[in-house]
């Protein structure tokens, strides 16, 4: 069974940064789409980030110029590294990779707080 593991979250002040990372249980060469998301209590699961296999990337407009999503195939992992932080951007970040069936994390809390 696939696995993703989140870790990286943290509580960090306003305009801080914070680097997220996705480790897979195998090689992510395997995984076409993988995502980052976010969620709030009482919302709705917010898509962040994308990169595909062949590297496009796609943010949402809310992290535009702040958020950079990467991947490292040597190592199995996908980042989320997260600049200039605004109290807005708190919330359980959630890795998603497709491979027939969509796989999820466990999530990371990120809070960003004076």
């Amino acid at each position: 069974q696939v696995q993703l593991v989140e870790s990286g979250g943290d509580l960090v002040q306003p305009g801080g940064s914070l680097r997220l990372s996705c480790a897979a249980t195998r090689s992510i060469l395997s995984f076409n789409v993988m995502r980052w998301y976010r969620q709030t209590p009482g919302n709705q699961r917010e898509l962040v980030a994308t990169i595909t296999t062949g590297g496009n990337v796609f943010y949402a407009d809310s992290v535009k110029g702040r958020f950079t999503i990467s991947r490292d195939n040597a190592k199995n992992t996908m980042y989320l590294q997260m600049n200039s932080l605004k109290p807005e951007d708190t919330a359980v970040y959630y890795c998603n990779a497709i491979y027939g069936l969509s796989y999820w994390g466990q999530g990371t809390q990120v809070t960003v707080s004076s």
